[in-house]
Order: C-alpha cells, then structure tokens, then sequence
C-alpha cells in the first residue's frame, strides 16, 4: 500500500485499483481523465467539488466522475483504496454519489489493491475486475451528499453557512445579507439543491458532525458544534439518515 497518492495517469492499464493511507489528507485541486471509485477502509473522508460536498465514512466510497475538478480531505489517518476506470471501461453513475461497499466488494477491492498496476493485467486480475464490474451497479447509493446553489447571492448564504454550521439564524437573516429577499432565498436553494433551505442546512449540519465524529469527538461535543442545543435531537436526525445512532455507526 503507498504512502503518498501516486499519478494515476502513469499507468497504461484501463482499470486498476490503488491502495493508499495518509495520516491526514489535504488534497489540492485536481481533475482526472478517468473516473474514480474512492472506498473508504478506514476513516472518513470528504470529497469537494466546485458545487457540492461528498463525505464517505468507513465501507462507503464515492465516485467521482472524469474531468471533475474536485480535491479529497481528511482531518485523521484514511486509508484508501481507488479503482481507477477509463472512460466506459466500467459501469458509472451519472453523476457524483456515495455508495455503501458490500463486504464482498471490500473484500474484491483489497484483493485488486495488491496487485502491480505497472505490469500488464494477467488473466486472474482480469477476471477480478471482471466481478467488481459486475457488482458495482449494484452497489446503494447513500445520501451523504451536498449540492451547492449555483447562483451568488444563495451560494453566499451556503458558504456563510459552511463557515459556521452552527450559526443561528432564520433564512431572512442570511437573504438580508446576502441582498435578496427571503422568498428568493427560499426558491433559488430548491430549485438549485433539490433541498429546501431547511433541509439543506440539516444535511450541511450532518455531513460537518460525520467528519468531526470520525476524528473521535464526542457526539454531544459535536451535536453542539453543529447547532444542536438538544443531543437527543441530533442523533435522531443522525439515525433517520444514516439508520444508527452515531455511537453505533462509529463502534
């Protein structure tokens, strides 16, 4: 397994699997000519794009499509393990997501990992890839994603929000600073995100408490860092999400 992210366009093969661990990641911008399926064996790490976030936690992984400008984050040690893919030369989604890893496709890819990706593919890792094709479409998909608002004035309103998660406020507070009106506010991050603005704040306010939980804070010190006054409330929003409470999901 490396110990520094390779070049992944120094290799000749169509399909390949790297593995990689850093104590922590700070990624810098970057696009790729092929398509990345990034799962996460150990840690949580965060995937930015110029519009939106992905945070993929243990036996998840996100994929990111080629020629996306994105960078790769994370706080505490990761351990990765990226399938590299040419262009059709496997099953891709449209468009970036996160997905659950099945223990078997865990298991498929640490096997890939340890091949050579500088020597030609014999006909075993041939037929690996072949039944990690198979399974990937597969694979669910998990809604640890957030889309940015594409016009300025509501992106000024997500990124203050970013900032601080946790700030107080109501949608007419953040519309005034950022010169429209609430209702404009209100229309632009649903037709924008999909997302209400109170939903989009909410799945903000998770994705920030799963990449401060994986660095071991406690859930009420993160509950609070996020803008719940009530724990409780936290890990009920937490477990409707993500189907655990967070002390079971991070056991």
């Amino acid at each position: 397994m490396s110990a520094g992210p390779p070049d992944p366009d120094s290799f000749a093969r169509s399909a390949f699997v790297l593995g990689v661990r850093h104590d922590a990641l700070d990624q810098p911008w970057r696009s790729l000519r092929r398509a990345q399926f990034v799962q996460v064996a150990e840690g949580v790490l965060a995937v930015h794009t110029e519009g939106g976030l992905w945070v993929a936690p243990s036996h998840h992984a996100v994929w990111i499509l080629p020629g996306v400008l994105h960078r790769m984050s994370s706080a505490t040690p990761v351990v990765l393990r990226i399938l590299y893919a040419d262009e059709n030369a496997l099953p891709a989604p449209a468009r970036c997501c996160v997905v659950a890893v099945s223990g078997l496709m865990d298991e498929l890819l640490g096997a890939a990992s340890g091949f050579d990706a500088a020597a030609p593919a014999d006909a075993e890792q041939l037929r690996l890839l072949a039944v990690i094709a198979d399974r990937l479409p597969r694979l669910t998909e998990v809604a640890l994603s957030l889309v940015y608002p594409r016009d300025l004035r509501a992106r000024h309103i997500a990124d203050a929000l970013a900032a601080d998660p946790a700030r107080p406020g109501v949608l007419d507070d953040f519309a005034g600073q950022a010169s429209i009106t609430a209702r404009t506010a209100a229309r632009l991050f649903t037709k924008e995100t999909g997302l209400t603005f109170g939903q989009w704040r909410q799945q903000l306010r998770l994705l920030t408490a799963l990449m401060r939980l994986g660095t071991g804070a406690s859930v009420t010190q993160v509950a609070l860092e996020v803008g719940y006054s009530d724990v409780s409330s936290f890990i009920a929003v937490f477990k409707d999400a993500l189907g655990e409470t967070p002390a079971r999901f991070f056991r």
